[in-house]
C-alpha cells in the first residue's frame, strides 16, 4: 500500500507531525509539574494513544464508556468518564469496575449524586466521583462559590461514595484568540478550581485530585498552582478551530482527508472533489472565528499548503474547492480531474469520528492502517 493505492476519501495521519504534538504538550506539563491525562476522544485510536502514555501521561479521560471499554482492554487501567453519568448507564460502568478498571465518574448536582449513591449502595460499590466545577458558564459543573458544592460532597461521602476531587474544563477557551486572553481564561480555571477544592477541604472533605484542561489552556497557562493534573485531547492533531485560536500553525496539524477531483465549473472558479461533508464532518466551526476556512483548507496531495484554497461548500458526497479572493478561471488546468488534494479541518474530532479507519503515514514513508472506533 501506498499514498497514491489509497481509495478516496481518507482520513491521514502524519505520523511525525502527531508525535511533534505529544511531546510538546507533554514536555509543557512536565516543565509545569504536574500529571498530564490526555483526552482520548479525539482520536479513539489504540496506537495514537499508546504514542500518549509512551510519551509518559498518566492515566486516560474518555467522552464515553464505550472508550473506556476499547482503552480498558487494551491495558489502560486509570480512566477518568469526564460526562456526567446518566444513571441508565451505572450497570456499565460497574462492570468496568468489577473487572479491575480505575474508573472515576462526575457529578455536578445532589440529583445525580442520589442516583450514583442508590445504586451503589445496592450493588455495594463505593464509586470514586469527581465534582464538576464550572469556571465559565461554558457548560456544566458546579460554580467554585455556589453553596451547593458541600452538600453535594457530603452526600457522596455519607452514601459511602469515594470523592476523589474536583474537575473542570475551560471550554470557553476557544472563542479567544490572544495570548493574553488565552492565559486569563486559563488562570480563572486554575483558580476557580482550586478554590472549590479549597472550600471542600476547609469544610473537612478530603479533595486530592484538582484536574483541569482544555488544549488552549493548557499551553497559555503561566503557572498551575495547586493543580494536580491537565487534561486535553485536540492538541494530538489539532485543527483549524485551534489554529485561529493561535494555538497551532496549520504545518502542524497532524490530521487531514485525502480527495480527488471529480469535476470543475470554471466559469465559478471551482473544483469538485469526491469529499462532502460525510467525509470532512458538518463542523463550521471557524465561521465565527478571524478567518473562516469553510470546510477545510486545501493542501496538496504531499501536505504542502497551495494557497488561498478552501473548501467553501459541501454536499454529502461532493466537496467544492475554490480560491479565497476571485474566481479561479483555471482551477481546471491547475486542479486536473485526478488531482489527488488534501484537506486540513476545521476540528479534527468531528473529521476523524466519519471514518472506522486511519492511514497512518510514516515520517519514512511507510504507510500503515490504524482502526479507529465509534459509538457509545
Amino acid at each position: 500500500m501506498n499514498l497514491q493505492s489509497l481509495n478516496t476519501p481518507a482520513a491521514l495521519i502524519d505520523v511525525a507531525r502527531m508525535n511533534r504534538n505529544i511531546t510538546r504538550m507533554q514536555e509543557r506539563l512536565n516543565a509545569l509539574g504536574v500529571a498530564f491525562r490526555p483526552h482520548v476522544k479525539t482520536s479513539k485510536c489504540k496506537p495514537v494513544v499508546q504514542a500518549q502514555i509512551a510519551a509518559g501521561a498518566r492515566g486516560i479521560t474518555v467522552s464515553t464508556l464505550k472508550e473506556a471499554e476499547q482503552f480498558f482492554a487494551a491495558g489502560v487501567r486509570d480512566i477518568v468518564y469526564a460526562v456526567g453519568i446518566a444513571p441508565g448507564k451505572l450497570s456499565q460502568a460497574l462492570a468496568l469496575r468489577r473487572a479491575g478498571c480505575d474508573l472515576k465518574l462526575l457529578a455536578d448536582s445532589l440529583a445525580g449524586v442520589e442516583e450514583i449513591v442508590a445504586f451503589g449502595r445496592a450493588h455495594g460499590e463505593a464509586f470514586e466521583i469527581w465534582i464538576e466545577i464550572d469556571v465559565d458558564g461554558h457548560r456544566s459543573g458546579i460554580a467554585p462559590e455556589d453553596p451547593a458544592l458541600l452538600p453535594v460532597a457530603r452526600a457522596l461521602v455519607d452514601g459511602g461514595m469515594r470523592l476523589g476531587g474536583v474537575i473542570a474544563h475551560a471550554g470557553s477557551s476557544y472563542e479567544y484568540d490572544t495570548p493574553d486572553a488565552l492565559m486569563r481564561i486559563a488562570e480563572q480555571e486554575r483558580a476557580g478550581t482550586v478554590r472549590a477544592a479549597e472550600r471542600l477541604r476547609a469544610a473537612g472533605i478530603a479533595c486530592d485530585v484538582v484536574s483541569i484542561g482544555s488544549t488552549p489552556t493548557a499551553l497559555a497557562a503561566e503557572h498551575l498552582e495547586g493543580v494536580t493534573e491537565v487534561r486535553a485531547g485536540v492538541y494530538v492533531f489539532f485543527d483549524l478551530v485551534m489554529h485561529n485560536v493561535g494555538v497551532n500553525a496549520t504545518n502542524e496539524i497532524a490530521l487531514s482527508v485525502l480527495t480527488t477531483v471529480i469535476g470543475h465549473q470554471p466559469d465559478k472558479g471551482w473544483a469538485i472533489v469526491d469529499a462532502g461533508w460525510m467525509a470532512m464532518s458538518r463542523d463550521r466551526g471557524t465561521q465565527r472565528q478571524k478567518r473562516d476556512f469553510g470546510y477545510g483548507l486545501v493542501c496538496a496531495e504531499d501536505g504542502n499548503e497551495l494557497g488561498d484554497y478552501r473548501m467553501v461548500t459541501a454536499n454529502q458526497e461532493h466537496g467544492v474547492i475554490a480560491r479565497d479572493d476571485s474566481p479561479d478561471a483555471d482551477i481546471a488546468k491547475k486542479f486536473p480531474i485526478g488531482t489527488r488534494l488534501r484537506i486540513l479541518p476545521n476540528h479534527a474530532c468531528a473529521t476523524g469520528a466519519q471514518y472506522p479507519e486511519y492511514v497512518a503515514l510514516g515520517p519514512d514513508g511507510e504507510i500503515s492502517t490504524w482502526p479507529r472506533f465509534s459509538g457509545w
